[in-house]
């Protein structure tokens, strides 16, 4: 009743091609690198060389390369810098937390408590005669 298909399926499976898939460990390093060098980006802003020199030797050994240096300054705020940067070291945590990183996971960690304690005592340092957040 029905006739037997004679070409070749569109529908091929996906395992069937020809290019190189990345395991979930080359993706994590690969996510991770990218979350440290951004990290590294906002460190060299703030100015702070030792971390930055910690953050770009975890950059060279995740992607086998040293990372670019540059000072692109933004203009932002301190607070605003490490609000960032302290985002930017809790994405690598959990990601070398997922991968069983312990170096880049303490390193992270480390970023978070300074740039906590930097956010601290910036707002230690605000003028008193000032209402935050008043209205």
């Amino acid at each position: 009743m029905y006739e037997p298909i004679r070409s070749p399926s569109v529908h091929t499976q996906a395992d069937d091609a020809d290019f190189p898939h990345r395991s979930r460990e080359e993706e994590l390093d690969i996510q991770l690198a990218g979350h440290l060098a951004a990290l590294l980006a906002v460190t060299d802003e703030l100015g702070l060389s030792a971390a930055g020199d910690r953050v770009a030797e975890q950059v060279a050994r995740l992607r086998g390369a040293p990372p670019a240096r540059h000072a692109g300054l933004t203009d932002a705020v301190p607070a605003q810098l490490h609000r960032r940067a302290h985002a930017l070291a809790g994405r690598a945590l959990l990601v070398a937390a997922s991968r069983a990183d312990t170096t880049a996971a303490i390193l992270s960690a480390e970023r978070m408590d300074a740039h906590t304690a930097a956010l601290a005592a910036l707002a230690d340092a605000a003028p008193s005669g000032e209402l935050v957040g008043a209205h």
